[in-house]
C-alpha cells in the first residue's frame, strides 16, 4: 500500500477533485440500484395490483407511464453524472502523469555517470513511458473500478439484507470463499509481475542497442544474430506475460463458477420464497435484477487485483528512480563566482576508483592559467578518467582538484561545467542542424559567432551540405564522416568560450593538414583558456606547454617535447616510431626546440 500513498502524495493540488471523483463513485454505486428499484416498484405497485384485479389498466396507465418517465430521467441523470466522474478520474491521471514524467527526467539529468553505468537505457526509458502509464491507468482506471466493485458489492448486500435477511443470506454464503481465492491469487502473481517487469525492459533495452548500433550491425552483416538475440529476449517476455495471465486462469473457474452460482440461488431460494409468499414478486425481482452488483464486482476483483500487481511492479521502479541521488551535487555553500574564472587547475594526491577497480593513484599536477597541456600515454592508462575529474563528472576517491586554488567541490555545479568545454573523440551529436549543434551551450549564439567558431574549428565542409548551417544530421551525427562529427564538436566546445577546454583524442580522425588548422587557431584564441589535450599524435603534443606521460594510473613523467624525447621512456618511443626514425636519429635538445 505504500505505492498508493506515495502516488497521493504526489497528486498534491488535486486531492480535493480526486475525493469528488472518489465520492462520485458512491454516488453511482448507490444509483446503479435506482432501476432495480424502480422497477421493483412498477412490479409492486402496477403489475401484481393489475394481476390481482385491484385497479384496472385504464386506472393504473397514468401511474405506469409516470414510473417509466422517472426511470428514462434516472438513467440520463446517472449516465451524465458518470461521464463527469470519468472525466475527473482521467483528467486528475493525466495532470499526475505529466508531472511525474517531468520530476522523473529532471532527476535523471542531474544523475552522475555512474548511474548511467549502473542502469540500462532501455529499462530506463520503460520507466519513462511503460511504467508510467500503468501508473496512469491505476489512477485513472484501476482504482475506481476496485473501488467502485466494492461498494457496489457492499451496497447491494446492505439493500438485501434489509429487504429479506434470509434470502440475502443464502446468497453470500459463497462470498467468504471468492475473497479467499481471490486473495490467495494475489500473493501468488505479485513476483510473477515483477519478473515480467524485469523482461520488458530486457526487451527494450535489446531494441534500444541494436537499432542505436545499427551501423555496426551492417558492417559486420550479423543482422540474423541481432534479430535471433531479439528473439530470444522477446520470447522470453511472451512466456513471462503467459505465466502471468494463466495463473489467473488457474483461479477464474472456481471464481466464475461459484459467482454464477448466486443466479440459481435467486431463482432456486426466491422461487420458494415466492411460493410460500415469503417475499412478494417486486422483491424477487429486485433481487434477481440486482444479482449482477454481487456477481460481477467478485468475478471482476480478481482482473482489478491482477491490474493492481502489475501497477505495483512499475510503480516501484518509479519510485527507485525519482528517489534516485546524484552523489556529485552542489554543495549549499557552493563558490558560484560572477566573473570568469582563469583556469588554472592543480591535482593534489588524486586517486580514483571505479567499480572497485583503481584508476588513477597519487596524481599531482599544476597547470596555469592559459597553459596548453598535453596528456599522452597507453590505451587503459587513466586519461580520460584524468580529465573527467575537472567538470566532476567523477569525484576523486583520495585527494582532490582545484580550480584556480578552489576544491572543484566547493563550485556551483553548473558554474563549474559552464566553466568548462569538453570535446571528446567519441561525439554526440543532437538530431538538429549544424547551427543548432554549435550553438548547444548557448542559444544566444548569433549566426556570425557560430560561423566563426565553425571556421576555427575547420567547419568547412558545411558549405557543401544541402541547407549549410540549416542541415539537419541524423542522429547521433549519422552522415557524417568521425572527422567532420569533430570538428562539429570541436565548435561547439569553443563556442562557450571556456576558461578550461578539454580535447579528448578530439583530432584523432583528421588528416594532418586540418589538424595542423586547428592546432594554429587554438593557439590564437582570442579569449583567455587553459588547454587540456589528451592525444597520441605527437604531432598535437609537442606544441604543449607541458606534455603528461602516464602509464598503470600514475604519471610517468612530465615535461616539454623537446626534453621527453631527449630521455627513454613511452614518449620517445611513441616519437620513433611516429616518425620512423632510430635511436641515433633522435634529434638533439636544441634542433628538438627548433620544431625537428
Amino acid at each position: 500500500m505504500f505505492q498508493l500513498k506515495w502516488v497521493w502524495k504526489r497528486m498534491e493540488g488535486d486531492h480535493l477533485r480526486y475525493i469528488f471523483a472518489l465520492c462520485s463513485t458512491l454516488l453511482i454505486s448507490v444509483m446503479d440500484l435506482g432501476n432495480s428499484v424502480i422497477t421493483a416498484n412498477i412490479m409492486d405497485t402496477v403489475f401484481q395490483p393489475l394481476q390481482n384485479g385491484a385497479v384496472t389498466a385504464q386506472g393504473i396507465l397514468p401511474h405506469l407511464i409516470t414510473m417509466v418517465a422517472v426511470l428514462i430521467g434516472f438513467t440520463l441523470f446517472r449516465t451524465g453524472f458518470n461521464y463527469l466522474s470519468i472525466m475527473t478520474y482521467e483528467s486528475c491521471s493525466q495532470k499526475l502523469i505529466f508531472g511525474l514524467r517531468r520530476d522523473l527526467y529532471k532527476n535523471m539529468q542531474e544523475q552522475d555517470q555512474a548511474f548511467f553505468g549502473m542502469n540500462r537505457t532501455g529499462d530506463l526509458m520503460t520507466r519513462l513511458t511503460g511504467d508510467l502509464d500503468m501508473v496512469r491507468f491505476a489512477v485513472s482506471w484501476i482504482i475506481r473500478n476496485l473501488f467502485g466493485n466494492i461498494l457496489s458489492f457492499v451496497i447491494t448486500a446492505v439493500v438485501f439484507f434489509v429487504t429479506d435477511w434470509l434470502f440475502a443470506l443464502t446468497m453470500l454464503v459463497v462470498s467468504p470463499i471468492i475473497l479467499a481465492l481471490t486473495a490467495l491469487f494475489s500473493k501468488r502473481v505479485h513476483p510473477l509481475y515483477v519478473e515480467l517487469r524485469e523482461r520488458l525492459s530486457q526487451l527494450n533495452t535489446q531494441a534500444q542497442e541494436n537499432i542505436s548500433g545499427n551501423r555496426v550491425i551492417k558492417a559486420f552483416a550479423r543482422e540474423d544474430y541481432e534479430i535471433q538475440r531479439f528473439d530470444e529476449k522477446n520470447r522470453d517476455y511472451k512466456e513471462a506475460n503467459k505465466t502471468a495471465s494463466l495463473m489467473w486462469l488457474k483461479f477464474s473457474p472456481y471464481i466464475d463458477t461459484l459467482s454464477q452460482g448466486l443466479s440459481i440461488a435467486v431463482l432456486l431460494v426466491g422461487g420458494i420464497f415466492l411460493i410460500i409468499g415469503r417475499i412478494s414478486i417486486g422483491t424477487f425481482t429486485l433481487f434477481n435484477s440486482l444479482t449482477w452488483m454481487l456477481t460481477g464486482p467478485m468475478r471482476m476483483l480478481g482482473m482489478h487485483l491482477n491490474d493492481l500487481q502489475r501497477f505495483f511492479a512499475s510503480s516501484n521502479k518509479i519510485i527507485e528512480l525519482y528517489y534516485a541521488k546524484s552523489t556529485i551535487v552542489s554543495r549549499p555553500d557552493a563558490k558560484n563566482p560572477s566573473g570568469r574564472v582563469a583556469g588554472g587547475l592543480e591535482f593534489k594526491n588524486v586517486g580514483l576508483k571505479l567499480h572497485g577497480t583503481q584508476v588513477l593513484q597519487d596524481i599531482s599536477l599544476t597547470i596555469k592559467p592559459g597553459e596548453t597541456v598535453a596528456i599522452m600515454g597507453p590505451t587503459g592508462c587513466g586519461k580520460t578518467s584524468l580529465v573527467n575529474l575537472i567538470p566532476r563528472f567523477y569525484d576523486p576517491t583520495e585527494g582532490q582538484v582545484l580550480l584556480d586554488g578552489t576544491p572543484v567541490r566547493m563550485y556551483d555545479l553548473k558554474k563549474l561545467r559552464s566553466s568548462v568545454g569538453i570535446a571528446t573523440q567519441d561525439v554526440f551529436l543532437f538530431s538538429d542542424t549544424v547551427d543548432g549543434n554549435i550553438a548547444y551551450g548557448d542559444i544566444d549564439l548569433s549566426e556570425e559567432d557560430v560561423k566563426r567558431y565553425a571556421k576555427m574549428a575547420a567547419v568547412d565542409f558545411v558549405e557543401d551540405l544541402t541547407d549549410g548551417f540549416d542541415t539537419i544530421i541524423g542522429e547521433r551525427g549519422t552522415g557524417l564522416s568521425g572527422g567532420q562529427k569533430q570538428r562539429i564538436a570541436l565548435a561547439r566546445a569553443l563556442a562557450v568560450q571556456p576558461s578550461v577546454l578539454i580535447l579528448d583524442d578530439t583530432t584523432s580522425a583528421l588528416d594532418m593538414e586540418t589538424e595542423k588548422y586547428i592546432q594554429e587557431q587554438l593557439a590564437a584564441l582570442d579569449f583567455p583558456c587553459t588547454k587540456v589535450i589528451v592525444a597520441q599524435r605527437i604531432s598535437t603534443t609537442r606544441r604543449a606547454d607541458k606534455v603528461i606521460v602516464m602509464q598503470d594510473g600514475k604519471i610517468a613523467d612530465v615535461g616539454t617535447h623537446a626534453e621527453l624525447i631527449q630521455r627513454p621512456g613511452y614518449y620517445r618511443e611513441v616519437y620513433l616510431l611516429q616518425n620512423g626514425l632510430t635511436e641515433e636519429e633522435v634529434p638533439i635538445a636544441s634542433e628538438a626546440k627548433g620544431g625537428k
